[in-house]
């Protein structure tokens, strides 16, 4: 942990009402700035004891807090280097290393969760039963979503009409397997705005979720391992649709070490660069808009993806109340901290029902589980599509 970074903080409280645990508790430590003087203590020589290690647990990493500080503290670079510590010290009761064990050598491993899918129509009614044996495994059952059929991407999707520029994408990991629509949805849409799309197949995890859970072990060798996939590609943009994977991969040069030899951003930042080209067919829709929290606070990318979804003739965008307050899904935050998780998705469910939109529009696949998850719990199901798919049934002109 920086002290020069902790040293930032001037404890006004300015983050305390954009924190999600704050606001479910209300209690100092489980505040950015209580955590920060925690780890204030630990830098002094206090050793990292299971309550500090509970409190900097229960932190989402969502990132509110950066964007409402006067001071500029940067707290997400202290709360990645402080799990970092956590890991190293922190001893973890056996089952609780068991189900972070079973998280992270599944989940950034696409070809272990591809074993999942036959098994997904399963879930929802084991649900209960996991959850008697562990909160986790539990929670992991009931976010399952409803896998469509398996798409096979090609390397290379070219553009359609005249060339504007070559791009890599990321297929991501859960992205890739259990949203494969999305990234269907994303090359056709890169492609009918003039872009050759690049699709290695050898792409693997990103390593964000590993960052956000201070394993840097693991992170650094997923994350060299897709940076060589792309430089080898030879593109110098990646675009990634899924706000978890792009805000850590944006971060590679402090991870790595080194500058990649591409830059990375978000589709919709990507595309309101870009500039359209390709025709809009109308689509009658009210939709609501979720800002992901790692695409809103940690990239900064809030009115690109509104003025794409404001361009769609006869397609009206109601905003969420709370935008600004995590939904619970945060990486895995939702399988580690189920209770936490459930109670934050329940806050962001009764925000959604408030706007009466047909359509929940999000950027990342953790979020859109999460919010449909506890949509369906309060019995008010929602349909819910990325930004991608979106886009894409307007330029095709086809009903979504």
């Amino acid at each position: 942990m920086d002290p020069n970074l902790i040293n930032d903080c001037v404890h006004c409280g300015f983050c305390l009402p954009t924190c999600p645990t704050y606001a479910l508790w209300g209690e100092e430590m489980d505040s950015p700035r209580g955590r920060i003087h925690l780890m204030k203590q630990h830098v002094e020589g206090t050793p990292i004891t299971p309550e500090m290690a509970g409190h900097f647990d229960a932190c989402l990493g969502c990132m509110a807090c950066v964007t409402a500080c006067p001071s500029g503290v940067q707290y997400d670079r202290l709360i990645e280097q402080t799990r970092v510590e956590v890991e190293r010290e922190h001893v973890r009761e056996p089952q609780e290393r068991a189900v972070r064990e079973i998280v992270f050598q599944l989940f950034p491993y696409p070809r272990r969760l591809r074993l999942l899918r036959p098994m997904m129509w399963l879930t929802e009614r084991m649900a209960p039963f996991l959850r008697r044996a562990n909160p986790s495994l539990g929670a992991m059952a009931a976010l399952a979503p409803r896998v469509e059929h398996r798409q096979r991407l090609p390397r290379l999707v070219r553009a359609r009409g005249e060339r504007r520029a070559v791009v890599g994408m990321l297929m991501g990991c859960v992205q890739r397997e259990f949203f494969p629509q999305v990234n269907a949805a994303t090359a056709r849409v890169l492609a009918l705005e003039g872009c050759d799309v690049l699709i290695p197949p050898e792409q693997g995890c990103c390593g964000a979720l590993s960052v956000h859970a201070g394993r840097g072990e693991q992170a650094r060798r997923l994350a060299g391992r897709a940076v060589r996939t792309f430089e080898r590609a030879g593109v110098d943009t990646v675009v990634v649709n899924a706000a978890g994977c792009g805000s850590s991969m944006k971060e590679y040069a402090e991870l790595l070490g080194r500058e990649p030899g591409f830059r990375v951003v978000d589709l919709s930042e990507y595309l309101a660069e870009l500039g359209p080209v390709a025709k809009r067919h109308p689509l009658p829709l009210t939709v609501a808009y979720h800002d992901a929290c790692h695409l809103a606070h940690a990239q900064g990318v809030r009115s690109q993806p509104r003025e794409l979804l404001s361009g769609i003739p006869d397609l009206e965008v109601r905003e969420i109340p709370e935008s600004a307050i995590c939904c619970g899904s945060a990486g895995t935050y939702n399988l580690l901290q189920p209770q936490a998780a459930h109670d934050l998705g329940e806050r962001k469910a009764a925000a959604v029902r408030t706007t009466g939109a047909e359509l929940l529009v999000s950027a990342n696949p953790g979020c859109t589980m999460q919010i449909a998850s506890a949509m369906r719990r309060a019995g008010a199901d929602i349909r819910v599509a990325h930004t991608a798919e979106v886009l894409d049934a307007s330029l095709r002109g086809v009903e979504l």
